[in-house]
């Protein structure tokens, strides 16, 4: 066999064709090709902590002396701090590299070739990304004209060959809630539903507690959006105990890191001054909502996230993401059936919301 050609021919006929994930840009990726040098650009693209992470970590992570040392597989440290926060046990819990690898775990443990999966577009990409890489069969039952998830039309796709339901919490990109009720109505399907509570902190409503009680329900968070640790990647999940002990045979050994144990470690000690960064956020998103509504060309959705997702009115998504990006405002744009039209704004800072608003006046209708 000699060339690339024929080891292409190798490669997983479901694979050829597969367009993975598309994640938001990096500001130093764009240097010369904005108005604004590298550092003056704000990033609003990607739903990040704007305040950082709590100051405690930086410090820890400084004076840390085991970086020689691999990780604890068992997660028991980690599993156990967790506890306080979650109200659950550690039985319950299991840590991953970033949600979005427990994401990967609950299909590569439920899902095999034939097998389905409910997703519920718009939603959050990384359903249908490990849906598809797993060789899992993708069933879409689309939310209605503001962004609910159809109840109905989900239990009627339930199946035999439904393996996972995943549902988000608020919702990416919407930022939209899925009632208690609703959730309720699946998880009385028998079928595992997976709920994706990654921007909870923001919304203040959980599925948690019903944790003990089903056997079928996974609530997935992280530490990226409220606790500023978007690059240290980690996430964790709340699963029947069952499950988690699966979960913890077939991940990677050593799938969190040190510096990321260390930043938890440091984040649970500084509950108090986080969540008053997420006060700021919360009612900064308020404000920008207001701010956005005014300007007529906007229609922004109501959001229970660090995010505001808008359609806007003429039709021109796409033009008005690359005049914004001229300018050093990064922020979402998508190029699905639903959002086609739409952008996604993450909630930055007081300032930011100046210069989007002050660039978006500029740019105009």
């Amino acid at each position: 066999m000699t060339g690339n050609k024929g080891i292409e021919k190798l490669i997983r006929s479901s694979l050829v064709t597969f367009g993975g994930y598309s994640p938001g840009k990096s500001p130093e990726t764009l240097e010369g090709q904005v108005e604004v040098p590298v550092e003056g650009i704000i990033k609003l693209d990607a739903n990040e902590n704007p305040y950082g992470c709590s100051p405690r970590v930086q410090p820890a992570l400084a004076n840390y002396p085991g970086f020689n040392i691999y990780p604890d597989a068992g997660q028991t440290e980690l599993r156990k701090s967790l506890e306080k926060y979650t109200g659950v046990g550690a039985e319950y819990i299991v840590a991953g590299d970033g949600s979005d690898q427990l994401i990967d775990l609950i299909v590569r443990l439920f899902v095999g070739p034939g097998d389905e999966v409910i997703n519920c577009p718009p939603s959050f990409e990384m359903f249908s990304f490990s849906t598809e890489l797993c060789g899992g069969s993708l069933v879409e039952v689309p939310r209605d004209e503001n962004f609910a998830v159809n109840i109905k039309a989900v239990k009627a796709a339930t199946g035999e060959k439904t393996k996972v339901i995943f549902l988000a919490s608020p919702s990416n990109p919407t930022g939209t809630i899925t009632p208690r009720s609703d959730i309720l109505e699946l998880l009385d399907t028998g079928r595992p539903v997976v709920v994706d509570e990654a921007y909870y902190e923001f919304s203040g409503e959980t599925v948690v507690p019903l944790a003990s009680k089903y056997k079928n329900l996974m609530v997935l968070r992280t530490f990226s959006k409220w606790a500023g640790l978007a690059g240290l990647r980690v996430g964790y999940g709340i699963f029947p105990p069952e499950i988690a002990s699966y979960l913890l045979r077939i991940k990677p050994p050593y799938n969190v890191n040190v510096s990321a144990l260390v930043a938890v470690r440091e984040s649970l000690k500084d509950i108090d001054y986080l969540m008053r960064r997420v006060k700021a956020i919360v009612a900064e998103r308020e404000r920008l909502f207001g701010e956005l509504e005014k300007l007529g060309f906007l229609k922004p959705v109501p959001s229970r996230a660090n995010f505001i997702l808008c359609s806007v009115l003429n039709g021109r998504a796409s033009e008005l993401q690359q005049k914004l990006e001229k300018k050093g405002i990064l922020v979402r744009g998508f190029d699905k059936p639903m959002l086609r039209n739409f952008i996604r704004i993450s909630v930055g800072k007081p300032e930011h919301t100046d210069a989007v608003i002050k660039a978006l006046r500029e740019i105009g209708g």
